[in-house]
């Protein structure tokens, strides 16, 4: 078990959970693309680089949402206007769910037991010893949250605010939702990180920002596995990153220690 320090508090980080707790490219975006050949009757099957352009523009966070879309686009290629393409949309998330959860939603089989940890709970006693409050703001679903969280690392009850808590980002009432479990009223000056892998986490930070001004709100960008492929790929994605308001970069989450932390909060 982890536990969490009350006070006094350095800081406040709050993580996103995919591409930063846990390397989704071989589950949730390998759903996106089967989903998307599965609506497109087998004609197109989006390229990660694909769902990376698609992400970059920083309002898809949502993979059923994005998948819908790609197959949307798909279709236009090919002349056809979104009122002409049959898309259900719940048929879309069903076969999303049993491709990314499996067939029986009370029993996970599928992608999400292959995913690998890019966080291990030694790292969040760090950040516990060293007056750093920590929590979670996904746009995974809670009951894929709690997977990775409490049965894959053994968090007990962990902050959380999940799909079902708040609306997507790059809207902030998640973000600060989650900041104001962490924290007590006499400390909301509290420096705040947020560390994600999207532009759209980025966003998300600064409308943060702007909604709560009165306190310093600092984003980290994590390259998730995937876009480390190549040093250039990398530096792209990092590029991205930074012009949607990335404070830093990181090639790992771990790498955010509260040394690191005390760094970003003094700059």
């Amino acid at each position: 078990m982890v536990t969490q320090l009350a006070n006094p508090l350095l800081a406040i980080a709050v993580f996103d959970i995919d591409g930063v707790v846990r390397d989704v490219s071989g589950s949730y975006r390998r759903a996106i693309a089967d989903t998307v050949e599965q609506f497109t009757a087998g004609a197109y099957r989006p390229t990660p680089d694909d769902i990376d352009v698609l992400k970059s523009e920083g309002i898809w966070n949502n993979d059923w949402e994005g998948s819908q879309e790609l197959v949307y686009r798909y279709f236009e290629r090919q002349g056809q206007m979104r009122s002409q393409v049959s898309l259900d949309y719940d048929q879309l998330v069903a076969w999303f769910q049993s491709r990314y959860r499996g067939p029986d939603p009370d029993n996970f089989t599928g992608y999400i037991c292959q995913e690998p940890l890019l966080m291990q709970p030694p790292y969040l006693q760090s950040l516990t010893q060293g007056d750093v409050a920590w929590g979670f703001f996904s746009g995974a679903t809670r009951g894929s949250a709690n997977y990775v969280l409490e049965n894959r690392l053994g968090l007990q009850a962990p902050v959380l605010i999940a799909m079902e808590d708040a609306p997507g980002k790059p809207d902030p009432t998640g973000l600060l939702a989650t900041v104001q479990q962490l924290e007590t009223p006499s400390k909301s000056s509290t420096p705040v990180i947020y560390v994600g892998d999207t532009v759209a986490d980025m966003h998300t930070v600064q409308k943060a920002k702007a909604a709560v001004f009165s306190r310093a709100w600092m984003g980290v960008g994590i390259l998730p596995p995937h876009v480390q492929k190549t040093p250039e790929y990398a530096s792209n994605y990092a590029e991205k990153l930074k012009a949607a308001g990335a404070d830093i970069v990181l090639p790992n989450v771990e790498q955010l220690t509260v040394e690191a932390i005390q760094s970003l909060i003094r700059t």
